[in-house]
């Protein structure tokens, strides 16, 4: 999975736009960095920047908005209607796919230190990045704002990063809080109602901190107070949810206003679901919901494969027809059309980056015509993977097809497990058709390379040979993967869908074919590399794998004949 974070800058200057766009803009001068979104607000004055990518770079970047905000905003005569304290006031390090939250806060914490020592600019760590947990909480980070910037001269809050004294330069800057959260949903629900009074009770039925308990009358009956004097509240029914209801003058509608704080807690289908049997109970029916901003991939396929769960579908199917499944069954098409490249965080960023796996985003057509160009790549290594996901997509659909044969129902779930294997490896074979035509440049990119003194031949022959071995790995990973995707196959010629048992041969053939092909690939490239330990190991292995394959296929061969003949 692709390692992608979020960053969520917020700086203390709402009303330039001047300044905002030059603030915003040096986030794009890092490669491979997506400015997403810039939201500035006048009354807070105060803009929020949304920008993603890979956790170096988006650190990189981080430390960049930082840097160009201490030069164009002088706190000293700020003023808005927002807490703040600083020139960049927040910023919040989130994990979108193939990073961890702690991962993130040891970001945060590299970011920090570098900003308080590179840039004179004291600061705090929040939420998972905190130090202490006195300082996980935002707000008692931000106490007394930029007005009370002195409380860094004392023992209670000195600062995690930065100067603890209050020089010309502090003063100018504030204070900036940087910290690691998880990604935050912002999520309506539509109802059939228009009343503003009705929504907001389903939506503390369901929120977290719930309603406060009153005496008599539930909404206008006297506080219940507890021994401290403080309010009782009635919790609602799940965590990591903040909500209140409102009336859509737009829409004609009243909707839930749900915040999901972690989308590990409580994903955007249970609120959904907990959303519509709360609205039930109250006479009340959901419509269809809404995004605000963006969402996650998985948290979209986690939706679909809930779903499926519910009506005994397979689960391996497609990511495209997950989405669909996960648009139709939130109702996320209710209002206006769900546009997933715009909606989906990666697809987004994918999106603004340009498609990087050229290959297999070409038509049938396209990629035959590439194939048979003068160009040597894309070459066998390239066609191997190819045919080896080819292979795996027939498993999977044998897999398919057989849980949702009629009278097989109770093995839905057995076969929903092979789909899955076989979509797995599948798009694993994908990603590889472009990384062997990578692999391919990367050894002539190396032959490119200047060779007119010592130093530069030796560079360019460490090159030459760091290339030739990636580009003995990448065949040997498209043989091993396509080796075991023959599991799939078997096993749908020996317990699947009768019916389908060629299709799975078929698959078994391409598989077996990636895996030869591949193998030629690993003994060809083998040839150039000094480093004769590393090629005949990896060589050796490669046979190992070339053996399995032949033997495995013939094994699928003879059932096959045994149910329908030949030899």
């Amino acid at each position: 999975m692709k390692r992608i974070v979020e960053c969520v800058p917020n700086i203390s200057e709402g009303r330039d736009k001047t300044k905002i766009q030059a603030i915003a803009s040096v986030v794009e001068t890092v490669p491979g960095v997506m400015l997403l979104d810039i939201d500035p607000g006048a009354s807070t004055n105060r803009t929020v920047i949304t920008f993603a990518g890979e956790p170096e770079a988006v650190t990189e970047a981080a430390f960049l908005l930082i840097k160009k905000a201490q030069e164009l905003i002088d706190m000293r005569t700020h003023k808005g209607e927002h807490p703040r304290q600083g020139a960049t006031d927040v910023c919040p390090i989130v994990p979108v796919s193939g990073v961890s939250l702690a991962e993130c806060a040891e970001w945060a914490h590299r970011l920090g230190e570098r900003v308080g020592r590179e840039l004179g600019i004291p600061g705090y760590f929040y939420e998972a990045a905190a130090k202490t947990e006195e300082r996980r909480n935002l707000a008692n980070c931000r106490k007394g704002e930029y007005e009370a910037l002195d409380k860094i001269t004392s023992a209670a809050w000195k600062p995690d990063f930065g100067p603890d004294q209050v020089t010309e330069g502090v003063k100018r800057s504030g204070i900036t809080t940087i910290g690691a959260r998880d990604f935050l949903v912002a999520y309506n629900v539509n109802l059939n109602t228009t009343s503003t009074r009705r929504a907001n009770a389903i939506a503390f039925d369901i929120r977290e901190a719930g309603r406060t308990l009153r005496e008599g009358d539930p909404v206008t009956g006297k506080p219940v107070l507890d021994a401290s004097g403080e309010p009782v509240r009635i919790p609602g029914t799940l965590k990591a949810v903040k909500g209140i209801g409102w009336y859509i003058e737009e829409y004609g509608i009243a909707q839930l206003s749900l915040n999901l704080t972690n989308i590990h807690i409580t994903p955007v289908h249970v609120a959904f679901e907990e959303a519509c049997a709360k609205a039930a109970e109250r006479g009340i029916r959901v419509t269809g919901s809404e995004l605000v901003g963006l969402i996650p991939l998985q948290c979209m396929l986690d939706a679909a494969d809930h779903f499926l769960r519910k009506q005994q579908r397979s689960l391996g199917i497609s990511e495209s027809e997950k989405i669909k499944i996960a648009v139709k069954s939130l109702g996320l098409d209710d209002l206006a059309p769900f546009k997933p490249e715009e909606k989906i965080i990666e697809y987004l960023i994918a999106k603004k980056m340009g498609v990087q796996d050229r290959l297999v985003q070409m038509n049938l057509i396209r990629f035959a015509e590439e194939t048979a160009s003068e160009s040597p790549a894309p070459g066998g290594g390239s066609i191997s993977a190819y045919v080896g996901a080819l292979g795996a997509s027939l498993g999977a659909m044998v897999a398919n097809l057989s849980s949702h044969k009629r009278g097989w129902d109770d093995r839905w779930e057995e076969f929903s497990e092979w789909a899955e294997k076989g979509l797995y490896f599948q798009r694993e074979l994908l990603r590889l058709v472009d990384e062997d035509t990578r692999a391919f440049n990367r050894i002539m990119e190396a032959f490119a390379l200047p060779k007119g003194t010592e130093d530069e031949k030796k560079s360019r022959a460490a090159a030459i040979e760091a290339a030739s071995k990636y580009a003995m790995e990448i065949p040997f990973a498209t043989a091993e993967l396509s080796l075991q995707s023959m599991e799939v196959m078997r096993a749908m010629v020996e317990q699947g869908n009768p019916n389908s048992i060629t299709d799975a041969g078929v698959g078994a053939l391409c598989a077996r074919t990636a895996v030869l092909g591949a193998v030629m690939n690993v003994r060809v490239n083998a040839q150039g590399i000094k480093d004769k330990t590393f090629a005949d190991s990896l060589a050796q292995r490669a046979s190992a794998l070339e053996q399995q394959a032949e033997k495995l296929e013939a094994a699928i061969r003879a059932t096959i004949a045994s149910h329908i003949g030949g030899a």
